[in-house]
C-alpha cells in the first residue's frame, strides 16, 4: 500500500508492506521524501490512518455475545477502521460531499489537491499528497472557486481550513467527546451529521454511534432481521458495546 501525506510542510511518501500475521500482525515502511523526515511524526499519522493502536478484543468479547453480529466479526476478524488521512482532510471531503454526486466531489476534491497540494514521483509513478489545512486557509473563498465552482463550498473548505489550521487535531482526538463536538459544530458549515463523520472517519472516536443514516439502519435491518427499524430501536442494540457502539456501526456497514 503507497500513500503520500504532507507532514509538517513536506510530502512524503509512505509504503507499506504486511510481514506478519492476522494473529501476529506487523508491518514494515518505506519512506521517501524531499526533505528530511520527522519518524515520530509520519509513524502517528500511519498509526492514526490505520487505527494500528484500536485494541479489538474487548469489542470482539461483545460481539461474540451477539448471536446476529457474531458472523460479521468472524468475517471482518483483525480489520481496523481505516480512517481518513486526517481530521481535516475528513471536514473538507464534508463539506465537498454534501447534497452532492460522489464523482462530482472527488474531482473538487483532486482539483484542490493539485493546485494546493504536492506531488512526488517514485519509479515513474506520481504520488499525490492532499494539502494541509495551512493551504487552504491562504486563498480567498473566491480563489477557492475557480477549483470547485460552488461558491458555498468553497466558503465553508476555506473557513474549515482556518478553522483547522489553529487546532491541534490531537487536542480533538483526546479531549472528552461532546468538547470536540462542540468544537466541531462552532465550525461553519458543520452541522451534527458531519461533526459525527469527523469524529468518527477522521478522529476514530469510536464511543458514540455516528448520526443514524439509512445505510446504517438498513444494515442493522438486515443483520437483525427487523424490517423497520428506528434510530431507537439501533441505540438500544448498540448499548450493549458501550464505547465500541462505533466500532459496531462501523463494522456493520462494512460487513453487510
Amino acid at each position: 500500500l503507497a500513500k503520500a501525506f504532507i507532514i509538517e510542510g513536506h510530502i512524503v511518501l509512505t509504503q507499506l508492506r504486511s510481514i506478519g500475521s492476522i494473529g501476529s500482525p506487523a508491518l514494515t515502511a518505506h519512506l521517501t521524501s524531499p526533505a528530511p523526515i520527522d519518524l515520530d511524526a509520519v509513524q502517528n499519522r500511519l498509526t492514526n490512518w490505520l487505527s494500528l493502536n484500536d485494541d479489538l478484543e474487548p469489542f470482539y468479547a461483545i460481539g461474540r455475545d451477539d448471536p446476529a453480529f457474531a458472523p460479521i466479526i468472524d468475517g471482518l476478524y483483525g480489520y481496523h477502521q481505516a480512517r481518513f488521512p486526517s481530521a481535516f482532510e475528513n471536514a473538507v471531503w464534508a463539506m465537498l460531499s454534501q447534497r452532492n454526486l460522489m464523482s462530482v466531489a472527488r474531482t473538487m476534491k483532486d482539483g484542490l489537491t493539485a493546485r494546493y497540494g504536492q506531488s512526488i514521483t517514485v519509479d515513474g509513478t506520481t504520488y499525490y499528497a492532499f494539502p494541509e489545512a495551512a493551504d487552504l486557509a491562504l486563498p480567498a473563498p473566491d480563489e477557492l472557486n475557480e477549483v470547485v465552482g460552488n461558491r458555498w463550498k468553497s466558503e465553508t473548505v476555506s473557513g474549515v481550513a482556518r478553522a483547522f489550521a489553529q487546532v491541534d487535531e490531537r487536542w480533538l482526538a483526546e479531549s472528552p467527546y461532546e468538547v470536540a463536538n462542540q468544537w466541531l459544530r462552532s465550525v461553519k458549515g458543520i452541522g451534527p451529521w458531519s461533526a459525527s463523520f469527523i469524529l468518527l472517519r477522521g478522529l476514530g472516536r469510536m464511543e458514540r454511534l455516528p448520526v443514524a443514516e439509512k445505510w446504517l439502519l438498513k444494515a442493522a435491518s438486515q443483520c437483525y432481521g427487523l424490517p423497520t427499524l428506528t434510530e431507537i430501536d439501533l441505540q438500544k442494540l448498540a448499548r450493549p458495546y458501550g464505547d465500541y457502539a462505533g466500532y459496531w456501526a462501523h463494522y456493520l456497514r462494512v460487513g453487510i
